[in-house]
């Protein structure tokens, strides 16, 4: 089965009044809040994909396009980055998300995971997991242990604001598409535990295809079951499948998926507004609730985006624009209209739609030079000596890994690696996973170093390859079948790329280009990347992502927030080496696959 999601749901209301007293509970096959028959009408939107001050601009949108609730993941990798110290400050204060969508109007769906797919690195399971021989969602010990820890934590941030609490938090997910996964029902029943351990007593669902075999290993008894499928599927024939597994209980779509994410080197998907818009009013008009997939999609900045596995590695853009009917910049789109148009048939009683926010300002940066450039020659301690060890091994969590190893003797051949993840630089040639390379001809000089450079690209977030997707060399390297043992391994995370930049330098393959550009004024735009290679943006130190001339993405957003009026500075590492020394922005994406 394949991944995605999209959902729309079922109630806008002016205002959410925080009462000390409320329930959400349900009787037969509908929801009812506060006792009274209850239509949820979702979209999805995550809050480390959209920067902080933009939080309540999007919600605002959701509930002009007429969605009543919220729906996010919770994203465990990035509030526990080191095991046993949790983040949840800034961009990643959740609760103070919530509570901005309560202010603006909303009830939240809350899905905690433990794993949550997302096309996000791991599918939200922390890195350090592959450090040691854990076997992820599942009942290992030390697996539930770290989960229940991480659970916990949550339940202290959210629990708080269930909506008997006075909070808006209607229903909390266990797990997620476990169906598609695994049939572990000791594992589902351990998840669903420390969840109410973590002190979310409110309404528990799964979610989960409508296929038979997916539905009877993600769901549990006394748990509502919601399915997913998209704008493609037939809704009449998916609830069919629900009713022939379960019945008395709500029905909803919890991810409808109305548009799709990318891969690098595939196509840019996109898809007709109407046939979508035609399956929520379906759904609406027999009283079953929805969640649009996505809402707004926003951004995976920095080394966020996750991968897919099927025969091949495919690793996802950073754009995680979804053809959502709010588009990565946060604009309302002709899907908006169409969706907005069918939510308005299924206002409750005396409501009404808001009017939309006024449009943030787009900006387009004129073309400036990077006058800049430096390699990586101011290189830190090696991390380790010996065989070739994996990123998670050296305790790194993302960016590159170093391999150098220094020949004794001249030689020359076919060397080769045991697996490269994600993508190598060796002298100026360039291995690739999605092709499956791992060999390459090198000739040897006695005493003049085998750099090895190797790009983690996204571990993958969904499937049976992601138990074990470890990042940089995996396996031996050999010359003409000889093993080469002794590599230094120097871990380059690059959290600060500018350390290794040296000015007015000439180099050759992988580099880093510096340069600065100046705002009267400043606004969301459109990084132009089209003349480079391949690597990654920087810009006032805040990372925007990956890039690759093979498409389709060929922009990054740069976020306004982000920016500032006089100087400003992009730093480029670009892999693969390109005429590109110049930048420029529009106030449009640009997709398009070389």
């Amino acid at each position: 089965m394949k991944r995605r999601e999209f959902l729309a749901g079922a109630l806008v209301l002016p205002a959410l009044a925080q009462q000390k007293t409320r329930s959400f509970t349900t009787s037969g096959d509908q929801f009812l809040l506060d006792g009274q028959p209850f239509v949820i009408r979702s979209g999805e939107m995550h809050y480390p994909r959209v920067p902080r001050p933009y939080w309540r601009d999007r919600m605002r949108k959701m509930r002009a396009m007429g969605l009543n609730t919220l729906c996010t993941y919770v994203f465990w990798d990035l509030h526990e980055p080191q095991q046993g110290k949790f983040d949840f400050s800034g961009n990643l204060d959740i609760a103070e998300y919530v509570r901005s969508a309560q202010a603006e109007g909303l009830y939240v769906l809350v899905r905690p995971g433990p794993y949550i797919c997302t096309e996000w690195d791991f599918g939200g399971l922390p890195w350090w997991l592959l450090a040691n021989d854990i076997k992820v969602r599942s009942a290992d010990p030390r697996f539930l242990r770290a989960a229940t820890f991480y659970m916990t934590e949550v339940g202290k941030q959210l629990a708080p604001l269930q909506i008997h609490r006075g909070g808006p938090i209607l229903m909390v997910q266990v797990e997620n598409e476990y169906g598609s996964f695994g049939h572990d029902r000791d594992y589902m029943a351990a998840v669903r535990h420390m969840i109410r351990d973590a002190g979310f007593d409110c309404q528990l669902f799964t979610s989960d295809g409508s296929g038979k075999s997916n539905l009877a290993g993600g769901t549990l008894d006394g748990v509502v079951s919601v399915i997913n499928f998209g704008d493609e599927a037939n809704p009449e024939r998916e609830f069919a499948n629900l009713a022939s597994f379960r019945r008395n209980q709500p029905r909803m779509n919890g991810e409808f998926w109305y548009g799709w994410f990318d891969h690098w080197g595939e196509r840019h998907h996109t898809s007709p507004a109407a046939p979508g818009a035609e399956h929520v009013d379906w759904m609406l008009s027999r009283g079953i609730s929805v969640n649009l997939y996505m809402a707004h999609g926003g951004s995976s900045f920095g080394y966020m985006a996750g991968a897919n596995f099927d025969g091949a590695y495919q690793p996802d853009i950073s754009a995680y624009d979804y053809d959502a009917p709010i588009d990565e910049a946060g604009r309302p789109n002709a899907k908006f209209q169409v969706m907005r148009d069918v939510m308005r048939k299924h206002l409750a009683p005396g409501e009404q739609l808001p009017e939309l926010p006024a449009p943030l300002p787009m900006i387009a940066i004129p073309r400036f030079e990077l006058n800049q450039q430096g390699f990586l020659t101011e290189l830190p301690k090696p991390a380790y000596v010996g065989p070739p060890k994996s990123m998670e091994e050296l305790g790194q969590d993302f960016g590159f890994v170093l391999y150098r190893h220094h020949p004794a003797r001249a030689a020359k051949g076919t060397l080769e690696i045991g697996e490269v993840r994600d993508f190598a630089v060796v002298r100026g040639r360039y291995l690739d996973r999605r092709l499956h390379q791992n060999k390459v001809d090198v000739e040897l000089a006695a005493g003049q170093p085998l750099d090895i450079l190797v790009e983690a690209m996204g571990r993958v977030n969904f499937g049976p390859e992601l138990v074990n997707d470890r990042k940089g060399i995996v396996g031996k390297v050999t010359l003409n079948g000889e093993e080469l043992k002794d590599w230094e391994h120097y871990s380059l995370p690059l959290t600060d790329p500018g350390q290794f930049l040296i000015a007015l330098i000439s180099v050759r393959g992988p580099g880093l280009y510096r340069g600065t550009f100046h705002l009267d004024k400043v606004g969301d735009t459109f990084l132009d990347m089209r003349g480079w290679g391949k690597g990654l943006v920087w810009i006032n130190g805040h990372n925007l992502g990956r890039y690759w001339k093979i498409g389709p993405q060929q922009t990054l957003f740069v976020p306004a927030p982000w920016l500032k009026q006089g100087a400003n500075e992009a730093v480029v590492l670009d892999l693969v080496e390109s005429p590109a020394r110049t930048l420029a922005s529009h106030t449009d994406p640009v997709y398009a696959n070389l």
